[in-house]
């Protein structure tokens, strides 16, 4: 991967010329003579790195011509630090800037030596260019030099789990596998799904898992994926937590400090009297299976464990002890395989007859193997039908020539990444960084690609909606999926499977771009560009530079350790995300990394921001989410570069929900790169300066105020006004008697997508219906005295709107032909409300329904049968009348009007916890599903 760096380097050259080279006229012509050889170079770097894998030739000049370029990128990155260098005022500063005068000689003459030197490894690298022209231009005109092995088998890591488009052949398996599920003995048993990686096991489990019809059989449901990193302990607090959650109790206290033992017993005790159905996705391990099957109890209720594994002994071992039931997964057949070829290669359509040729050619060297199918399909949808020769190239490519069969789906898998254009390459390797297991946040990835500098500028773009951009290619290229989305749509958070995890971490090593630090006494390279340490208590190498390193992630490790990675010399770090970790006070040394773009200190204790923050002119980030942090200082208006602006924390007590934001300041408006700013606190003397300055943030695309006065609601429309690329805004009144006046707002922002409203209203904002791509709509505390949803039903983008004593009336009528496209609708503490009616045709789409503290409705709301779609009704701290209505069964009226829904759950606030009520049904049972009773207000 040559042609990523090579691009850095030239876009940094040219940002030098620009901005500091005055300084080296000198070096001038040594520098451009760099920059002139590169560009000569560049053309060929696609086809070399491609040529990496296979030629080991090549695969030396790449090699070289990276570290070439990180070596003169590193260069650049020094020089500009000494020259930066502040002085200081008066005597000390004078002393200061003559002492430098001469360090500045110095620097500027090894500046020159070094890019003397590195202009001298270009040209000799160029002259091995010429020489391995040949083989680019063969592999351009002729990639039919090469031959492919026939066969795949031993294959390692688990196939992606695919979208519900893609599946195939996966019915009958299902179907079986719910009949085993529901209709078995009432002994528990043990249902291994085995099978080589890529088979598809955790995408028949977890279509299973989210059948309806399970989550009305089974009690108590929790999956688990276990990983070769994961801690006993982890595991089974993970599974304790899903199942408090489920069964919506508290976790037992002390339960964070208990050994595996005890951690045991308490489940064992939950699920006693309880059918529960657990999975355990990807046990790779017997140990891994010992560990755990001794805290699910053999009850007598029809529980049910199923394993997904690779691992033939583990699936003999648990059938033999338990009397289980092993199943192994298949191949798919050539029909099968050719129906999933073409639904991700040609969206469905089928194959046009020039290609069928070429495409059967590659199919029969998948062999059946679903991820081998979506992954080269994958590559091909990006090509363009009519250029035959683009086709014909994959299929040349795909040669493998070596005995060893576990390499060839990962050479396979590799050509996904090798066809990835360079800006998209080191994207997908910086997910390398992120620990086993864990979702990875969607936001977080887009700031955190914008700050290593992986984005190019587009223009009409900002860099995270190219970011954006970055990301659904990835996902269209089956090289990332979504782990969950938002109500609205938008992914929360995405994954990557551990087989593809695995190779990029492999890629990412050898090519020199990141290393992960996370098992004992193992050798570091001398220099390290991108490094995550994670679990590990390991010794610092000696021979380790971190002079060099440009991105430092920490997970699960201790202060002592933590605090001997800080005090290393890390001057060029852009990136420090130390998110969780045990930090109580803000390190003072990070002040002097000036190169720093992001910094995180996300759910960490730190209280306090010293004034050495303003040396950090290039930040873009400051995350300080979920820490205590309540107010900035002054010098944080220099950081002119800062996008998003994140000081906030929250917590749920009960019903109520309680955010803490930070008290701004005066000169806010200097901030003007600003894109995100949460959550500003507007109860202080400067509230009017600080409102009517938020109209100068002209970038801002997302806004929080909290403990806004009804006198700031006329400066607030105004900023607003000016706001037109603002898509989320929320604002929480001082108090929720207190009146937010948005009336004056006459044009508001054209694309707004989200808006949540905390207080009193007068009337509901009369621009609101006119919000075209409003999808989400939260208003609490409104208390209006006119219905609010004869207003907001028109609004054809609408698709989850959330009302908290927002009404004052007796009834509400949802019309026909009203919300066309509403999937989410929740309606809470309407201490009026004694009758609901929906109409026929009415909220056609509506898949969730949550109706809470509601006190005076004892039934459930007239013509609720009509919403067909609905798949969740949530009834909360509501009459016992009409719960009461609902267990009858039988003929009752409300009872027969929910008949269709697959999920209905009641519960209700007790004593600091949920108690969880169980409605019988003469043909079902509901069980209790998880769920969180607050969606926090961030836009």
């Amino acid at each position: 991967m040559a042609e990523s760096p090579v691009t850095f380097l030239l876009n940094k050259l040219t940002q030098f010329f620009e901005n500091e080279m005055w300084f080296l006229t000198d070096t001038r012509e040594e520098a451009l003579s760099v920059k002139g050889e590169l560009e000569h170079v560049r053309a060929s770097l696609r086809v070399a790195d491609s040529l990496e894998e296979t030629d080991d030739e090549v695969k030396v000049w790449v090699k070289q011509l990276r570290n070439t370029a990180y070596d003169m990128e590193d260069a650049l990155d020094e020089f500009s630090l000494v020259l930066r260098h502040d002085h200081g005022v008066g005597f000390t500063g004078l002393i200061s800037r003559m002492s430098c005068c001469i360090k500045n000689l110095k620097a500027r003459y090894r500046v020159r030596s070094e890019i003397e030197c590195i202009n001298s490894r270009v040209k000799g690298l160029c002259d091995e260019h010429q020489r391995l022209c040949h083989k680019f231009t063969r592999a351009q005109q002729d990639p039919s030099s090469t031959v492919m092995d026939s066969s795949w088998q031993d294959l390692r890591g688990d196939a992606l789990p695919l979208d519900k488009t893609d599946l195939v052949g996966i019915e009958q398996p299902k179907n079986k596998l719910v009949g085993q599920l529901l209709d078995g003995a009432l002994r528990r048993e043990v249902i291994s799904i085995m099978g080589m990686g890529g088979l598809g096991k955790t995408t028949l489990v977890k279509q299973v898992f989210e059948d309806p019809a399970m989550k009305k059989h089974f009690m108590v449901h929790a999956w688990i994926t276990l990983s070769r990193s994961s801690e006993i302990e982890e595991v089974l607090k993970d599974i304790l937590d899903q199942i408090m959650r489920v069964i919506r109790k508290p976790v037992p206290h002390g339960a964070n400090t208990m050994n595996s033992h005890w951690l045991k017993m308490i489940i064992k005790d939950l699920l006693h009297r309880r059918r529960y159905l657990i999975v355990l996705d990807d046990v790779r391990h017997i140990n891994e299976w010992d560990a755990v099957k001794h805290a699910f109890p053999i009850n007598g209720h029809g529980s049910r464990v199923i394993i997904t594994t690779r691992n033939a002994n583990l699936v003999s071992t648990s059938c033999k002890e338990f009397n289980g039931q092993a199943k192994k997964m298949e191949l798919l057949d050539p029909e099968q395989s050719w129906e999933l070829f073409c639904r991700k290669t040609f969206q469905g359509n089928s194959c046009p007859y020039h290609l069928e040729e070429i495409c059967k050619y590659i199919l029969r060297k998948c062999e059946g193997l679903p991820l081998a199918i979506v992954a080269v399909g994958g590559v091909l949808a990006s090509k363009d039908k009519w250029r035959t020769y683009e086709w014909e190239l994959v299929r040349r490519s795909l040669r493998i020539e070596i005995a060893d069969k576990l390499k060839n789906l990962k050479r396979v898998l590799s050509l996904s990444f090798n066809d990835l254009p360079y800006y998209l390459k080191s994207c997908f390797l910086h997910l390398s960084l992120f620990p086993e297991g864990r979702p990875i946040k969607h936001r977080r990835l887009i700031r955190l690609w914008v700050a290593e500098g992986f984005v190019e500028k587009k223009e009409g773009k900002t860099l995270e909606e190219v970011a954006k951009d970055y990301f659904m290619e990835l996902l269209n290229r089956s090289l990332i999926e979504v782990a969950s989305k938002r109500s609205d749509g938008r992914v929360k958070y995405c994954r990557i499977h551990d087989f593809l995890r695995d190779i990029i971490i492999s890629k990412s090593s050898d090519q020199g771009f990141a290393e992960i630090g996370k098992e004992e006494n193992r050798e570091w390279p001398d220099k390290v560009r991108h490094l995550s340490i994670q679990n590990t208590q390991q010794a610092l190498q000696k021979n380790l530079s971190w002079s060099q390193l440009r991105s430092l992630y920490m997970f699960g490790i201790e202060r002592s350790f933590m605090n001997t990675v800080l005090a290393s010399d890390m001057k060029l770090l852009n990136v420090l995300d130390m998110q969780a970790a045990p930090l109580t006070r803000f390190p003072t040394q990070v002040a002097d990394w000036c190169y720093l773009r992001y910094l995180s200190f996300r759910f960490t204790e730190v209280s306090i921001v010293p004034s050495s923050i303003g040396k950090l002119q290039n930040l873009e980030t400051l995350d300080l989410k979920h820490t205590k942090v309540t107010e900035l200082p002054i010098e944080i208006l220099k950081l002119r570069r800062l996008r998003h602006l994140l000081v906030y924390r929250y917590k749920n007590i009960s019903y109520s929900s309680f955010k803490f934001g930070f008290r701004v300041f005066r000169g806010i408006g200097a901030l003007q790169s600003l894109q995100k700013l949460c959550y500003i606190d507007a109860d202080n003397e400067n509230s009017n300066s600080v409102i009517r300055e938020l109209g100068m943030l002209t970038q801002l695309d997302r806004l929080a105020i909290l403990k806004l006065r009804k006198e700031d609601g006329r400066d607030l429309c105004l900023s607003i006004s000016k706001l037109t690329r603002l898509r989320a805004i929320s604002v929480a009144s001082v108090d929720d008697d207190e009146i937010i006046d948005l009336q004056h707002l006459s044009s508001p922002p054209p694309f707004l997508e989200r808006i949540y409203l905390r207080g009193r209203l007068g009337a509901l904002p009369h621009w609101l219906p006119s919000l075209s791509s409003l999808m989400k709509l939260h208003l609490r505390c409104s208390r209006l005295k006119d219905v609010p949803l004869v207003s907001l039903q028109n609004m054809p983008n609408l698709v989850h709107l959330e009302l908290l004593q927002v009404y004052d009336g007796s009834s509400l009528r949802f019309e026909a032909k009203a919300f066309k496209k509403l999937r989410t609708l929740g309606l809470d503490h309407f201490d009026e409300l004694r009758c609901i009616e929906v109409e026929k045709g009415a909220m056609p789409y509506l898949e969730k329904f949550i109706i809470q503290r509601c006190k005076l409705l004892d039934k459930l709301p007239s013509g609720i049968e009509h919403l067909t779609k609905l798949k969740v009704l949530e009834i909360f701290d509501m009459p016992d009348e009409l719960v009461n209505k609902l267990g009858q069964g039988g003929q009752d009226d409300d009872y027969l009007k929910v008949a269709h829904v697959p999920q209905v759950y009641y519960g209700y606030w007790r004593d600091g916890g949920w108690d969880v009520q169980l409605i019988e049904r003469s043909v079902q049972r509901d069980r209790i599903r998880v769920c969180s009773r607050h969606e926090h207000e961030e836009p």
